[in-house]
């Protein structure tokens, strides 16, 4: 690793997320009596119609309802006409290609691949948390050609801290990071984790939809394999 530190762009400077989303739901309202007018098609789209799902971090308790914290749950106005609205229900990914491509040029990095063969039991690096690494890349807010191993084992570590209950062998990945200086090297690793938590606006939820949408991307790349399932069943 570099002496110096690698910089965490603020919300100014981040990439905007992609704006084409896929639709989920439709619904039918009946709006407040105003001003009678002609059918209007998706162009019309009064400000308060368009309602925004709120996303909240952290957060107690979960529900089936509520929005991945990577991405964004939109109703908009699809037809207008006297009365009544169709709205419909659009999600948008704040995941990029970019940021699959970045996960993907990461994977070829030879430090990685030893952690990633020495991880036989997947403790540490199964397909789910694996998609979580490029839900982070998405959030911390660099541009893709940034990202580096450092920002691979950061992103993990975040990952494994929300979604296991174990600790100690989360340190194998600093072992691998930084060898024999693993010591000397274990604080700047915490302070670089902290500001790349913080660059992501603290959003460390990841939901197994939000996952397996991610690895829909290239449903072909071998990290993919790395089943937890599929382990139990060949011991």
């Amino acid at each position: 690793m570099a002496s110096c530190e690698p910089s965490f762009q603020g919300e100014n400077q981040r990439p905007q997320p992609n704006c084409s989303g896929c639709p989920l739901e439709e619904r039918v309202v009946e709006v407040v009596p105003g001003p009678s007018g002609p059918c209007a098609e998706g162009s019309a789209r009064p400000r308060s119609a368009r309602l925004k799902r709120k996303r909240e971090w952290p957060t107690e308790e979960g529900s089936e309802e509520e929005s991945a914290p990577g991405a964004q749950d939109l109703w908009v106005v699809e037809t207008l006409c006297g009365l009544k609205m169709k709205l419909k229900r659009q999600r948008v990914s704040s995941v990029r290609p970019e940021h699959h491509q970045a996960f993907t040029r990461l994977l070829e990095d030879p430090v990685i691949k030893r952690f990633l063969a020495w991880d036989t039991n997947l403790r540490l690096s199964d397909k789910y948390l694996l998609s979580m690494v490029i839900a982070y890349f998405s959030r911390a807010g660099l541009f893709s050609w940034q990202y580096r191993r450092i920002h691979f084992f950061l992103a993990l570590y975040l990952a494994v801290d929300m979604e296991e209950n174990y600790h100690a062998p989360k340190q194998a990945m600093l072992s691998f990071l930084y060898g024999e200086n693993i010591c000397s090297q274990r604080p700047l690793f915490h302070k670089l984790r902290f500001q790349f938590f913080r660059s992501m606006d603290w959003r460390a939820r990841v939901t197994r939809e939000e996952c397996e949408e991610i690895q829909a991307f290239d449903p072909g790349l071998w990290v993919w394999r790395r089943d937890r399932a599929l382990l139990s069943e060949t011991t």
